[in-house]
């Protein structure tokens, strides 16, 4: 096939091209064509106009090819390689300084990569050449021309070049930098009302920053102070990934403008605070948790990011299997005892009590929060900060909440003594306390608890299970493969308990979906531990965690790596990532 070397390109000729490669009739290259003059169609991109059709006629194309598909086909038959954009690997500021942005959108093409010999350039129009001329005589560069999705180029055009010009301008406008680490100074500017926090290119940066979070399913987004250029980083399945770089006058006004809408004290640079948020994304309230920390060249903040969806979802939806469901509902169904919650921070225990209290919480019932901070706002429960300030910890907040007449009580964790003897208190006078503890394991709780002071036989008495979690990455539909397991491996894997192997598992592989990790997504992996009579008879002041957690397993208790070796047998996840995250199971 020879490609011609100017103009746009057609449907008429991509149609031709599906033709001779057999995959379209053509009574379908002609039904195409007319589908494709209707007015609905007129701004749609060519391919996104077959892929309309196969899903609107069922043609038999639709069997095979999607619009990722479509446009690696494309891609092949024009000879140039298929580039998906990811922005987190764009360096923006580089990118739109090679043309301006009327330019870029003249012909549709978007800078993708610059090095110190060559510009990488995404193209929807092949055959028009005319900006190569053009751009080589301004850089003196060896340009490479790789091809993208249409509307994906017409996207990133807008926002990253909104988002260079919005820190540029910012950049131009900034306070000093001697005045922004001046806390004297900073007053004063902030009672002139100079601060540059409300300036409307730093207004427009921090909405952009929060969009693109969303858009990327960040969990968190940390922004980080440098002595130059400060960084911008998410969190993205458990995995931080550098996004920005601004300079760290602009940043310090980005924090402010942040801590503004957080209600926060604009002035306080030297203490640690919290605050928290809400904003909307597609008519979906979000909530974020905010956390600043004076660090050597100016403040860091750190936003979590809530999905209220999160609370909505069934517990399959977090990982539970049939048998985790049963027990998790049988616990929390008892009228009286402690049910506590442990794993590491960011290990999924908010989204589990939150979703757990979401459906305990009926009209029937009186339930009450006692957190540090409250994580999630919830109009079904009713909530209380701790303030250390004020002397309103957990243990006078646990002793607050017995005189609100509650049936269920949720303590954010349980750190001390005083805490955790509220907490018994509370349970054996007829209420269900839900608690999160910090333990490796779900039945090294016992040893937690008696480490920190409570008598064994108010552990026997009170504590009726604990679930210990973490989250694992899950594999990307799009490219997980198939692969088998050595004995050894398996072995390895399951040790010491004797499970059958599967006949193939699957493997992490990467594509333009996942950005080449190989995952998508995150899932729960659970431990569940009774406290029944047998193990209750082990509970005393010299009470070994081994042994304990060999007699909760011999009692039917599953341990967190079994509950990934389920998820790796179900193909949701990889040998490598339950072994990265699962601790393993017990001493042989």
């Amino acid at each position: 096939m020879k490609l011609r070397s100017e103009g746009k390109l057609t449907i008429t000729e991509i149609l031709n091209w599906l033709l001779e490669d057999q995959l379209i009739s053509e009574k379908e290259l002609k039904a195409i064509e007319q589908f494709s003059v209707r007015w609905e169609n007129r701004n749609k991109e060519l391919t996104e106009i077959i892929c309309d059709y196969q899903s609107d006629k069922n043609s038999h194309l639709a069997k095979d090819f999607s619009n990722t598909k479509l446009n690696e086909w494309l891609a092949a038959r024009l000879k140039l390689p298929l580039y998906h954009i990811d922005p987190l690997k764009i360096d923006a500021r580089a990118v739109t300084a090679i043309c301006a942005q009327p330019y870029a959108e003249r012909f549709n093409i978007l800078p993708v990569k610059v090095d110190d010999n060559a510009i990488t350039i995404a193209v929807s129009e092949p055959f028009e050449r005319e900006w190569e001329l053009d751009l080589s005589q301004l850089h003196r560069k060896k340009f490479k021309r790789v091809y993208a999705n249409a509307k994906d180029i017409k996207r990133y055009i807008t926002e990253l070049y909104a988002f260079s010009r919005s820190v540029e301008k910012a950049s131009n406008r900034q306070v000093d930098k001697g005045q922004l680490n001046n806390l004297e100074q900073l007053v004063e500017l902030g009672n002139s009302g100079d601060l540059e926090a409300n300036n409307q290119h730093i207004v427009n940066l921090v909405n952009w920053l929060l969009q693109y979070a969303f858009d990327q399913r960040a969990s968190d987004i940390h922004l980080e102070p440098r002595r130059e250029h400060s960084n911008v980083r998410f969190r993205i399945d458990g995995v931080m990934h550098q996004v920005y770089q601004i300079p760290t006058a602009v940043m310090g006004a980005v924090i402010s403008r942040i801590k503004t809408i957080g209600r926060m004290d604009i002035a306080e640079k030297r203490r640690p605070q919290d605050g928290r948020l809400k904003t909307k994304n597609e008519n979906v309230e979000i909530e974020l948790r905010l956390s600043t920390m004076p660090t050597a060249f100016g403040e860091k903040l750190v936003m979590r990011i809530f999905d209220p969806e999160i609370l909505l979802r069934d517990f399959s939806a977090l990982g539970f299997n049939q048998r985790e469901k049963q027990l998790w509902s049988k616990m929390t169904k008892q009228a009286h005892g402690i049910i506590l919650v442990t794993g590491p921070t960011g290990s999924g225990k908010t989204t589990t009590l939150y979703s757990t209290l979401k459906q305990l919480a009926t009209p029937e019932v009186n339930l009450c929060t006692v957190e540090d901070p409250i994580e999630l706002i919830e109009p079904t429960f009713n909530q209380m900060q701790v303030e250390h300030k004020i002397g309103l910890d957990f243990a006078s907040g646990i002793r607050t909440l017995m005189r609100q007449d509650p049936d269920i009580i949720m303590v954010g964790e349980i750190r001390d003594l005083e805490t955790a003897e509220m907490a018994i208190q509370a349970s054996l006078t007829g209420h269900l306390v839900l608690s999160t503890l910090h333990t490796n394991n779900a039945p090294s709780a016992i040893s937690r608890l008696l480490e920190i002071g409570v008598k064994p036989y108010l552990v026997k008495l009170t504590l009726l299970g604990v679930m210990a979690q973490r989250l694992i990455r899950t594999l990307c539909p799009d490219c997980k493969e198939k692969t088998d397991i050595s004995d050894e491996q398996w072995h390895n894997l399951v040790a010491p308990f004797v499970i059958k192997k599967p006949e193939s598992i699957y493997q992490a592989v990467g594509c333009n979906e996942c950005r080449n990790t190989g995952y998508s997504g995150r899932v729960g992996i659970y431990e569940i531990f009774q406290n029944t009579s047998i193990i209750q008879k082990q509970i005393t002041d010299n009470c070994d965690a081994n042994n304990i957690l060999k007699l909760a397993v011999k009692d039917g208790m599953k341990t967190l790596r079994l509950s990934g070796v389920e998820k790796i047998v179900a193909g949701i996840s990889s040998v490598e990532e339950v072994l990265r995250v699962a601790p393993a199971s017990m001493d042989s």
